[in-house]
This record gives structure tokens, sequence and C-alpha cells, in this order.
């Protein structure tokens, strides 16, 4: 028992509601007794009518009176069973008087106080949150309906909550829920992460930040996402290109051509030249373009994007080493807005 209501008024309906089953008892053993007597009379009335002692309309008078009686005790019946009803009734609502957890666990919440009036209309109060098991957690997570398609069941999953901001806690993709929620015109799913909380580090009603893992290497060459959003200015990019290509539209972040033909999805900084020829045919999005730095001027190489962490991203080439210096920005001299020329060196490098 958690909580108990005031039993006064609902124990004083049960013990009115039993009086009346009582009584309801009472009357269906006299309606009974009154039965069986008009059953015996209409007996002997029939033996005496065959021995033509009576008349047939004394006959038929305590038939009559036997079926009535009969008919008496069928409605005593009812009525004792309609006492009967409103007897447990009235023991039902006593009983829940008295307030009984559903599940063995830790209260959480309160939401009410001792003497505080509790009315249940359309919906039953809430008196009291319950948890059932706090070593075992769940996080629901909201995911953009861009990244849903990535996730299963059973995927790792990692997050962090700003009681510890250094600690990273780990968990598993349960269930991917099909209800959207929409906010701002942004669609997300709710994704549940069972989580095991055996310290009780977590407490219910902590924000996370969730990381789902849905690829992941042992070892692989990788870039910062920087290198290859790097578009080189005009001059540079037509010299690398060998002269061709389009007046402007620089090397694109996404698709694009190798030095033997392709397009660019994107313009440079104040315009550049794109590798001759067009876009190849048969080039996919993840086909990227880094600029090395080899010799005096920066050199393009085609490579292709793997998996990213959002920093660093994945590629996959021959002709790049680890410890080659890629370009992840261009410094122009005389002023932020000019070109630099080829070969100057004005660059920021990463390695």
């Amino acid at each position: 028992m958690i909580a108990k209501i005031e039993p006064a008024l609902f124990a004083a309906a049960l013990e009115s509601a039993r009086a009346n089953h009582l009584a309801g008892q009472g009357t269906v053993t006299k309606l009974e007794a009154q039965a069986e007597n008009a059953r015996l009379q209409y007996e002997r009335a029939e033996a005496l009518f065959e021995r033509k002692a009576i008349a047939q309309a004394d006959l038929d008078t305590a038939r009559a009176t036997m079926r009535a009686a009969n008919g008496d005790v069928v409605a005593a019946k009812g009525n004792l069973a309609q006492a009967k009803a409103a007897l447990n009734q009235a023991q039902v609502n006593l009983d829940y008087t008295t307030i009984k957890s559903p599940t063995t666990g830790v209260v959480i919440s309160r939401s009410v106080d001792v003497g505080q009036t509790v009315a249940a209309s359309l919906a039953a109060p809430t008196l009291f949150l319950i948890a059932e098991d706090l070593t075992k957690m769940q996080v629901d997570t909201s995911v953009a309906e861009a990244d849903i398609g990535k996730l299963k069941p059973d995927m790792d999953a990692t997050f962090t909550v700003d009681a510890y901001p250094s600690r990273q806690f780990k968990g598993k993709i349960r269930q991917i829920r099909n209800a959207p929620q929409t906010q701002q015109n942004v669609v997300t799913y709710d994704a549940v992460i069972d989580v095991s909380n055996i310290g009780l580090e977590l407490k219910p009603g902590m924000t996370a930040n969730v990381t789902f893992i849905y690829d992941h290497r042992d070892s692989a060459l990788r870039v910062a996402n920087a290198a290859l959003r790097f578009q080189a200015p005009a001059e540079l990019a037509r010299a690398a290109w060998g002269g061709g290509g389009a007046a402007a539209g620089g090397v694109g972040s996404k698709g694009g051509g190798g030095p033997r033909g392709g397009g660019s999805e994107g313009g440079g900084r104040r315009g550049g030249g794109g590798p001759p020829g067009g876009r190849a045919g048969g080039e996919t999005p993840d086909r990227r373009t880094l600029w090395v730095l080899r010799g005096p001027a920066p050199t393009p190489v085609r490579v292709r994007a793997g998996v990213s962490d959002g920093t660093n991203t994945e590629i996959e080439t021959t002709e790049l080493h680890e410890g080659d210096r890629v370009v992840t920005d261009a410094e122009m001299p005389g002023g932020e807005n000019k070109q630099a020329p080829a070969g100057s060196g004005a660059f920021r490098r990463m390695f």
C-alpha cells in the first residue's frame, strides 16, 4: 500500500448494500414458502376436482394462485441479484480506497499530499511516478528523417549527459518507432535505446546527446572535412586542369570530374576553372577532389570518400599516403577577396 483514500463513506455504502442484500434474501425465502403453499393448494384442488368435489372455477383459481406465487419468487430472486451486485460494487469501491503499487520499484515523485481531494473525471489522476528498475534505463531519441534509414535494431549507440560530460555511456537500439514527430516543420522519429545503469549514475529525465555507430573502420586513411570542402581559386584550378574548363565554376566538393574530364557542382571563391570536358559519365557523389602540396603548387587528386564522423572522412585512393599535406584553406595576398596565384604557396596546410 502506498496511499489510502478516506474510507468512511464507502464503508457506510457497503453496510447499506449488505442490509439490502439480507432483506432480499428474506423476501425470497418468504415468497418461496408462499409458492410452496400455493402448489399444495393446487394439488388438493386437483384431487378434489377429479372426485367431482369442487367446480372447475375453483381449480383454475388454485392454478393461477400457484403461478402467481412462482412469479413472485422469480421477481424476488431478481431483486436479490441486484442487491448482490450493489453489494459487490460497494465492496470494490471500499477496496479501491487502498491504493497499491502495480509494481515493485522506487517512487520517483509524489503528486498529492495528505488531506488533498482527489477527483477522477475523464482520466485517472497521477498520484505517484514509480520506476520499476533503475538499473535498466531507456533513452528516447529524436532522429531526423534523413538519418533514420541508417538505423537498425541492436545497433550500438553512445551518449553523454550533462551530469558526466567526460564519460561516455553505451547502449543498443531496441526499437525504431514509426510514429513521426513534427516540430517546426522538422520530422523526427523515436529510436529507443536500452542502457545498463548498474551504478545508478543515470537519472530519469536527463538530457542525452546520442551518437549512433552505423559503420566503423579498424584502420583507415582519413582527412579533415575542410580539405574535402576546399575549392581552389580560378587561376590555380585552370593551371592544374591544363587550362580547360568553364570560366566560372571551381572544383566542387561533391562529384565532379578528374584530370581527364568531368564538371563541377559549385563555383569557386571568385570563379575558377574546372576539369575539362564537363562531368564524366558514371561519376557518383562520393567522388571528391583533394589538393595536395607536392612541389611549388598544389596538385589535385581524385579520391573516393567513405564513412565520416562529422570532422574527418575516410578516403580511398592509392595516390595519397599517411603524412601527405593537403590544403584546407587559401590565403590571398593583398586582400582576402583576391585570388591566390598558382605557385604562391600561400596555403594553410593540414597533416
